[in-house]
């Protein structure tokens, strides 16, 4: 798309809280779902697809709340259908619903595609059309600005292309003032979309916006909903993370980049650009979603670098191997390293983690290290932590907050249907004194955690903060069965950062206690700098 383009206004709709929900482990609370409309609206969307209020309480409840609630760039919509046969839209309750919602505007969808008519909703085209009309004709007579959803479209048009536009032509007659073409099955290639899209804006009055919905069914909803907008849509349909039923929807945080920094719309977004990844985290946050890590523009592995060629290019000339600046969305470089990494992983890492530069013979003890290390099952690209420690290690920085004199769990069940009882004893020398505490826990791990921080608080007071966040278990030699070598990784946190450390041996319980290991005095040596700063 040339740079010309980009006074030509777009609009972006998302449809988060209503489309986006209907994702398969997805539910927002009311609460969420203000707290969702409240930063799409302080990023800048043009419309927020706020939810059914003719389909459930909490969509309702949502509308009424949002009456008192003035939103200073996005435009609320609410959605629902067009109404029933033989129903006088006047007399629809999902119609009076819509207006009851008081939303400034109302997205109805309507069927263009034959099949449904006939087989779905079991009326003649005529009949559909006249439903279609009515529906628009009403909620425009109310005042409301009117989005069409042509739902089907695309296979509407492919088996009867005079119907679909009719479809189209008639909520035009009657009010809408926006069409959207929607793949809803996510089975259309980029060029049927794009065909179809030229013919269709082609036919439609100028002063009528064409929009695009696509779904992720085929992998391409974001390719599908770009070269729409490149055959001239201005209404563009997704949500965040490209949440939404079976494969999803365009991802908004794919789009939205895409058209400003590489369609030539720079002006789109450009004052909000910036803290796309961190709408992108917080919306996955209140779903209670892990993040994409592989997430174009907004995963942390988007920019993230392995390969010590790939890293050398990079240290060079960053767009070697980044097709954008990733602080432009909010986004930042993050070097890896593994058995496959180069000098130049091990230079810019120590740097990332504010450690002194290695001399050359130093990089290449860390490097060998890892390299051993990796080959044992250790895993550094997802254990920054246990680099940050074994890099000291190398630079004869490291220091013992503690020594392990021993440990012992226990873990029994009384009784077939008795719970699993765990509990730890754990020796430690600290500071020359020893230190013998004992804790039950939900597991063994849990226990000898739980038991390891009871020793050492007392001691260091500043890691009653740390909590471990995830768990993780992998067996690295299936062959070898129950004796198979096991890579735990522990993810912890202390409420303002997090961090990962890991941990290999035959025995589950000796790798998690070497990740718990790595993880506190991680934490110990983080309080200690940034005390020193």
């Amino acid at each position: 798309m040339k740079a010309e383009c980009s006074s030509v206004p777009l609009r972006i709709y998302d449809t988060t809280l209503r489309d986006g929900s209907q994702a398969e482990g997805v539910s927002f609370s009311k609460a969420d779902k203000m707290r969702i409309a409240e930063m799409l609206d302080k990023f800048g969307v043009s419309y927020i697809e706020g939810g059914w209020p003719g389909s459930n309480p909490r969509d309702i409840a949502f509308f009424e709340a949002m009456k008192h609630v003035k939103l200073k760039n996005s435009k609320l919509a609410a959605f629902g259908s067009t109404r029933r046969p033989n129903v006088k839209a006047e007399d629809e309750d999902n119609l009076r619903k819509l207006l009851e919602s008081e939303a400034p505007v109302v997205t109805i969808f309507g069927k263009a595609w034959l099949l449904h008519v006939h087989e779905v909703l079991k009326v003649t085209p005529d009949q559909n059309l006249e439903m279609i009309a009515d529906s628009c004709a009403f909620l425009r007579g109310h005042g409301r600005e009117v989005v069409f959803d042509a739902e089907h479209f695309f296979d509407g048009y492919q088996d009867e292309p005079d119907y679909a536009m009719a479809v189209l032509k008639t909520a035009v007659e009657a009010g809408a003032t926006t069409v959207v073409l929607c793949d809803t099955n996510g089975g259309r290639l980029p060029s049927e979309v794009a065909n179809i899209c030229r013919e269709v804006i082609s036919s439609i009055p100028s002063e009528v916006v064409v929009g695009i919905h696509c779904h992720n069914d085929s992998e391409l909803a974001v390719a599908n909903s770009l070269v729409a907008v490149e055959s001239g849509a201005r209404h563009i349909q997704g949500t965040i993370n490209g949440f939404g039923e079976r494969c999803g929807n365009a991802n908004l945080c794919s789009i939205i980049p895409a058209l400003a920094l590489k369609m030539g719309y720079a002006p789109l977004l450009q004052d909000s650009l910036a803290s796309l990844r961190e709408l992108s985290s917080a919306v996955d946050e209140i779903a209670n979603l892990k993040p994409l890590r592989r997430q174009p523009y907004c995963g942390d592995s988007a920019f993230a670098h392995k390969g010590g060629m790939h890293v050398n290019a990079v240290k060079k000339v960053s767009r070697s191997f980044e097709h954008i600046d990733p602080e432009l969305v909010g986004n930042r470089r993050r070097i890896l390293v593994s058995d496959l990494s180069g000098k130049d992983n091990i230079f810019l890492k120590t740097a990332e983690h504010n450690l002194d530069k290695l001399d050359p013979t130093e990089v290449n003890e860390l490097l060998a290290e890892i390299k051993e290390m990796e080959g044992e099952g250790y895993e550094f690209e997802s254990a920054d932590a246990s680099f940050n420690l074994l890099a000291r290690k190398v630079l004869k920085k490291s220091e013992s907050f503690f020594t392990l004199d021993g440990y012992r769990v226990i873990v029994e069940k009384r009784g077939h249907d008795a719970p699993c009882l765990a509990e730890a004893t754990i020796k430690v020398n600290v500071k020359d004194v020893h230190e013998i505490t004992a804790a039950e826990g939900d597991g063994p791990v849990n226990a000898l955690d739980k038991a390891f921080r009871k020793a050492l608080t007392r001691f260091y007071p500043e890691i009653k903060d740390v909590v471990l966040k995830d768990f993780k278990v992998r067996i690295l030699e299936g062959e070898d069965g129950t004796a198979a070598k096991t890579r735990v990784l522990i993810e912890s946190g202390d409420g303002k950062a997090s961090w990962s450390t890991v941990g290999v041996n035959e025995n589950i319980i000796e790798a998690s206690w070497e990740a718990l290991v790595d993880s506190l005095e991680y934490a110990l040596y983080k309080k200690r700098d940034v005390a020193a700063t």
